[in-house]
């Protein structure tokens, strides 16, 4: 799971193999984070879309709830970033 510890299972490679491990590591990473902050801003607008249909507010809740996400994604990718 990728919230879990990360576990060195590359010890008995090669050095090129490594390396190529690593570079597949970061390519993963790399490639996941944009869907993350877009993911969580779509979210959070999303949510905040309904609640001001539910609730005749427009556009307080969706601008919000939107910058919500944006910002808790951005942390996301922070944490993940952080981390390696």
């Amino acid at each position: 799971m990728p919230s879990d510890p990360e576990v060195k299972k590359d010890d008995g490679l090669s050095p090129a193999a490594q390396h190529a491990a690593g570079f597949s590591r970061q390519f993963a990473l790399a490639m996941e984070l944009p869907f993350v902050i877009v993911a969580s801003t779509a979210v959070g607008g999303g949510l905040g879309y309904f609640l001001d249909q539910w609730l005749h507010t427009r556009p307080y809740m969706m601008l919000v709830l939107g910058l919500l996400g944006f910002f808790g994604g951005l942390r996301e990718v922070l944490r993940r970033v952080a981390r390696q």
